[in-house]
């Protein structure tokens, strides 16, 4: 019977000095990240932030602080799976609907201009920039371009989620500063999203 509750202890005392190890490690990677992200080394902050949820992915700011390193390096696609995760985690953290929000517009943006595609499986995929600098023309590249059938409702379903969780945003907030640019620029959304025919 000693030996069994002496066996119960180490167990559970090396369980706690694992999870003690995790988080030190976990924050220490996310302090890293952090650093990087303010040198805007945004991939370097990527790989420190993907290493600490390899560690523990139960952390809301590890999955959150990743969604804004990929924000910030563009990279819609990957932002938006840590945003939804970072909710997951914590749903009643309203910044993370807009972060979302902002995200998935975003997203759209960059679908309309022509900067991404859909492939046929509907993954995205960045399209290459032109070579020459006569292609280089930057007003050319970035104007709307004509979607294919599976872009334009792709489109439509990131502005319709992006109209959602600005509306979240709004309802989960406390002392939101800004209600009122929210609201009008919801309203724009939908305009975008139902245009009217002329």
């Amino acid at each position: 019977m000693k030996k069994a509750f002496l066996l119960i202890c180490i167990l559970t005392i090396s369980v706690v000095t694992t999870a003690c190890i995790n988080n030190f490690a976990v924050q220490e990677l996310n302090n890293k990240a952090m650093s990087f992200m303010e040198q805007g080394n945004y991939q370097e902050a990527i790989e420190r932030l993907r290493s600490s949820i390899d560690l523990d992915d139960s952390v809301f700011e590890s999955h959150y602080n990743l969604a804004v390193a990929y924000t910030k390096s563009e990279d819609y696609a990957n932002a938006m799976k840590s945003y939804q995760k970072a909710i997951s985690l914590k749903p009643e953290f309203a910044d993370s609907y807009y972060s979302l929000a902002v995200t998935e517009e975003n997203l759209a943006t960059d679908l309309k201009s022509g900067l991404l595609t859909l492939d046929d499986d509907g993954n995205i995929i960045k399209k290459e920039e032109p070579k020459t600098e006569e292609e280089n023309d930057e007003e050319d590249f970035l104007t709307p371009v004509k979607l294919t059938k599976a872009e334009e409702i792709y489109y439509k379903d990131l502005l319709t989620d992006a109209v959602k969780n600005y509306n979240l945003y709004l309802t989960k907030g406390e002392k939101i500063d800004d209600i009122e640019e929210v609201k009008k620029h919801i309203s724009e959304l939908e305009a975008k999203i139902n245009p009217v025919e002329e």
